[in-house]
């Protein structure tokens, strides 16, 4: 038997609770579907082996000894969400010429989060915008934050890697929207729902490489033996509808490096 671990609503107590409890129930793995929720059933647990879709390098946060070598019970998938953060923001500032004050919002406590921050601040700094980091320690904080966002305070959003306000799209999304702001996030399905733009990996593609993980590790390969492996296929979404509601058109060089618009 194998079970899912994931932070539900950016919960990681509750991740790690949930962890527990598979160990006391002799789970066979745990199938764990972003970095903070790895990190949270690696703390919680003793023996079971972990397959993991890490969206941070997995051997910055400390979850691997190398790629080639993970080393321990964990090994998975690596796909580059932290690691793009710089490259969003970049191709936003492209969609928005004139692009100077960008906001994000995340939880400082996060370790995910303060690297993926810790990018876009480096990536604003040598790109002359300034980045407006707004901290949340609830998801009540984080949605009175949202709200309270003044017309021409920001001139867009820019999505850093945290799960609570990754469950919050939908409020950051309508947001933005009556506001105008673009918005640029990590996630291709923000984007269906009414996001401007998105730089990311595809999940589809994600999940049928863990399951060959999933696989081999139920038949008795061990984890520290399976290297961890790159997801190295990006894909840029751009909404037009959401673009033509808030009044901006997308230069056409930018269109016509899209993989998929959605008009």
């Amino acid at each position: 038997m194998f079970s899912q671990s994931e932070i539900g609503r950016g919960d990681a107590k509750g991740a790690e609770e949930a962890a527990r409890k598979f160990e006391q129930e002799k789970v066979n793995l745990v199938y764990a579907t972003s970095t903070n929720s790895t990190i949270a059933a690696r703390r919680a647990t003793a023996n079971i082996p972990i397959v993991d879709c890490a969206g941070t390098d997995p051997v910055v946060v400390g979850l691997v000894d190398s790629f080639a070598h993970p080393g321990g019970r964990l090994t998975g998938v690596y796909t580059p969400v932290t690691d793009l953060t710089a490259k969003r923001l970049e191709i936003l500032k492209e969609i928005v010429p004139k692009l100077h004050r960008v906001v994000t919002f995340y939880d400082p406590r996060h370790a995910v989060a303060i690297e993926s921050s810790k990018l876009a601040r480096e990536a604003a700094r040598q790109m002359g915008l300034q980045l407006v980091e707004r901290h949340f320690a609830s998801v009540e904080e984080l949605q009175s934050a949202v709200r309270t966002l003044r017309a021409g305070e920001v001139h867009a959003y820019l999505a850093v890697s945290d799960p609570t306000a990754s469950n919050q799209a939908q409020l950051i999304i309508d947001t933005a929207r009556d506001k105008k702001l673009p918005t640029m996030f990590d996630h291709l399905s923000h984007v269906t729902r009414g996001g401007l733009a998105s730089y990311a990996v595809s999940f589809h593609e994600v999940g049928r490489l863990s399951a060959k993980y999933v696989q081999r590790i139920l038949t008795g390969v061990k984890p520290q033996d399976l290297p961890v492996e790159g997801i190295d296929k990006i894909a840029l979404v751009i909404n037009l509808k959401t673009a033509k509601d808030i009044g901006l058109t997308v230069p056409p060089n930018v269109l016509a490096r899209a993989d998929r618009v959605i008009r």
